[in-house]
């Protein structure tokens, strides 16, 4: 005599409960032979289907009984007496499926059967394609498969996760409750794929350098740092590939790109992930102005494809790319947004302290004229940036690795490019000087050791050449109306709780 399994009542959030309740269905299942089936073939995704079939009336789809046979996730469950309506997910939409009594009547498929299934539970479906008459498109299922067995359910009432700090810890659910969030994701997908086909065009060679440097280098940041077992020394997760792309500019290839991840042991924010995705391109015999106009005419380039036109909507702002985008030096834009600076005062660093002290900025008193006036510029202006712009002429003292102007030692010849108030794109004229540069290093590692190899390249010449980064998480944000770089990035770091 067989022994009867003792169900324990469920209560509607009782997921604890629910979940001993599938554990025990699925230790049932296996004993009559369930073992995950992996067999089943999907021949048809539900945004083909409607492709194929929408269109067609009530009687045409009647006449032509065309045989379905897909697989989805239950995300959504009616019985109506002797018939079941349910809702399937994929990975590209819903579809409805309807069963009856009559319609499922073999051992192994049978409308109890049917009628057991839990939301969550993933199957596979045979049948026919017909109309209700609320002319919704369904699936007649005349045979079903349990593929997958769903220990956990779904969110309640499949409204989704509803706290952003669980959408982000557990991202799967995210997905199977949040289309939208899946449509995101296909735009960045396409977002890097079209830009990996723009740079082909232009003629750029796709390169890949090293994840693991022997010494933080490139941009101004906090490394991780690891260990090799083997060669027994601190290595580093790079912050920026920059130095090594140099490297093969000085190598001989004249134009050059890579996407890759970088990864900085900073803060956790809405516009910060210490592990990010960066674009950066290097060409030779070129300056800083001509990246310019390369990134003016790429972001035009994307919104024609991604959106059919110039016009991009971004936190209810809108912006027509095809107009010349605004250019503005670092000291003009703060000025225009800080009307009580006169620009004499951009010049005395007596008045530059009293500026910081109004605007209750904190520095450090071994920063210069030009690590303040970034200060200054990055609290009181980058977020006020709204409309495409590009600010130029950036202080040596923050731009190590830029050449500086012709006729002012000061200023770099470097621009970083922003829109909706952050910036996406950092570019310049690369310093190819090794004695300045070596002397910059020096400067910027007072006691720390600097990357003397670079050092040793640049000295066997590097032409002119212009360098560009660009973050694609932020750009992905831009083209897809996103507020928090949390949402365009799959599984974003979060700060660890303790259990």
């Amino acid at each position: 005599m067989k022994k009867k399994i003792k169900k324990i009542p469920f209560k509607k959030k009782d997921t604890n409960n629910e979940f001993i309740n599938r554990k025990l269905k699925l230790k049932e299942l296996k004993k009559k032979g369930f073992n995950f089936p992996n067999k089943f073939q999907k021949k048809h995704y539900f945004n083909q289907i409607y492709i194929k079939y929408n269109s067609q009336n009530r009687n045409e789809l009647q006449d032509n009984q065309n045989n379905i046979q897909t697989a989805g996730r239950i995300i959504q469950k009616r019985i109506m007496g002797k018939a079941i309506f349910m809702r399937l997910q994929d990975s590209e939409g819903e579809i409805q499926i309807y069963s009856k009594q009559n319609s499922l009547t073999s051992k192994t498929n049978n409308f109890k059967k049917f009628k057991s299934l839990d939301l969550g539970d993933i199957i596979g479906v045979i049948g026919i394609i017909f109309k209700t008459k609320t002319n919704e498109l369904t699936i007649h299922c005349q045979k079903f498969i349990l593929l997958t067995k769903a220990l956990r359910p779904l969110p309640e009432k499949f409204h989704g996760l509803v706290n952003k700090d669980t959408r982000y810890r557990k991202r799967y659910l995210d997905f199977i409750s949040n289309n939208s969030l899946k449509k995101t994701f296909q735009i960045r997908s396409k977002l890097i794929s079209m830009i990996r086909n723009y740079m082909h065009k232009k003629k750029f060679l796709e390169v890949e350098t090293p994840m693991l440097h022997n010494l933080p280098g490139g941009a101004i940041a906090k490394p991780f740092i690891t260990y090799h077992n083997s060669l027994s020394k601190k290595m580093y997760l790079r912050i920026a590939p920059e130095l090594y792309l140099k490297r093969l500019i000085i190598g001989g290839f004249e134009k050059i790109f890579e996407i890759n991840r970088n990864f900085r042991n900073e803060g956790v924010s809405s516009r910060h992930n210490p592990e990010f995705t960066m674009m950066e391109i290097y060409i030779a015999y070129s300056n800083y102005k001509y990246l310019m106009k390369f990134l003016e005419n790429l972001m035009q380039y994307l919104s024609k494809k991604i959106h059919h036109n110039y016009i991009i909507e971004y936190k209810k702002n809108f912006f027509d790319l095809s107009k010349p985008f605004l250019k503005l030096t670092m000291k003009e834009s703060i000025i225009k947004f800080n009307n009580f600076i006169d620009p004499k005062d951009l010049k005395n660093l007596t008045q530059l302290k009293k500026i910081t002290n109004k605007l209750q900025l904190k520095i450090k008193h071994t920063w210069g004229i030009g690590k303040i006036i970034t200060e200054i510029f990055e609290k009181t202006v980058e977020k006020k940036l709204i409309n495409p712009t590009f600010i130029t002429e950036y202080p040596i003292e923050v731009s190590p690795l830029a050449r500086e102007k012709n006729h002012d030692k000061y200023f770099s010849d470097r621009f970083e490019f922003f829109i909706g108030g952050y910036e996406i794109g950092n570019g310049f004229s690369e310093l190819n000087d090794p004695t300045e540069q070596k002397k910059r290093f020096k400067m910027q590692n007072k006691k720390k050791k600097y990357d003397k190899d670079y050092i040793l390249a640049l000295e066997h010449g590097m032409p002119p050449t212009a360098g560009l980064g660009i973050g694609i998480d932020r750009l992905t944000m831009i083209f897809t109306n996103q507020k928090n770089i949390k949402d365009v990035i799959m599984f974003p770091n979060m700060r660890f709780i303790k259990k």
